[in-house]
């Protein structure tokens, strides 16, 4: 079967959301965050779903996560790419670079987390040794490469609940965990696709210092390096893409 893409996305990414919208359908999840755009990147086809709604108004524990991804599936997408802002706990990246973790720690709570909720009489056991395709890690990694964008190869992401941020505690806790970035959008999502077959990874942008790293405000910090990590990410996308053609 061909790989079919779709990249789902934050806010500032406005050309990848730009393609015409599809009605927005409900599944048997609920209803989808926003509407499924078709748009060409590098002459590929790819499908674009912004997470958080089109004005960015839907939080991170809030995220029907399940509608989402099945709403890709049901649209014939095989492989997602998601586009996810972290707090860099260690120093694997720095501030307004990117990174291709390879494993994740879940402290996320109350989320609707799994399509086998008994809803259907279908049970199974996933097994999520590695949460993100290696597949699609090796492709983002070569597109970097190939845009001469510096990328992080692998690290651990906490996801966190949200939509506070942490305090300088918490961000001590992950480290002794293995951390190396925090996010807030990652799980269930990378479970999820993995229950319903989807080939996921997630892109991370380095957008600030975790609390109690950084020598300068978080939200000062964002605000330098949130508009470079995301060039640094179009670039690589840009990349990626070319080389499906």
């Amino acid at each position: 079967m061909p790989e079919r893409y779709a990249v789902i996305i934050g806010s500032g990414f406005g050309e990848l959301g730009a393609g015409k919208p599809q009605p927005v359908e409900e599944n048997r999840f609920g209803r989808p965050s926003a509407p499924i755009r078709h748009i060409n990147v590098a002459d590929t086809a790819v499908m674009t779903l912004s997470r958080h709604g089109d004005e960015h108004t839907i939080p991170p524990h809030a995220v029907n996560y399940r509608a989402n991804l099945l709403a890709l599936l049901d649209g014939g997408v095989t492989d997602v790419i998601a586009l996810c802002t972290v707090g860099l706990v260690t120093d694997r990246c720095a501030p307004g670079e990117v990174a291709v973790p390879d494993q994740l720690i879940d402290y996320t709570w109350g989320r609707e987390h799994t399509v086998f909720d008994g809803g259907d009489g279908v049970v199974d056991h996933i097994e999520f040794t590695v949460p993100f395709s290696q597949t699609l890690r090796e492709k983002l990694l070569a597109a970097a490469t190939s845009a001469g964008v510096g990328c992080a190869d692998g690290g651990v992401y906490a996801a966190t609940q949200g939509p506070r941020l942490e305090t300088a505690a918490e961000v001590d806790r992950l480290e002794r965990d293995g951390a190396d970035y925090v996010g807030m959008t990652a799980m269930p999502e990378a479970a999820i696709a993995c229950e319903l077959g989807l080939r996921y990874a997630c892109f991370a942008l380095g957008v600030n210092r975790a609390a109690g790293r950084g020598d300068v405000p978080i939200h000062s910090d964002l605000e330098a390096s949130t508009g470079i990590a995301r060039e640094a990410a179009k670039s690589v996308l840009h990349h990626f893409f070319t080389g499906q053609n």
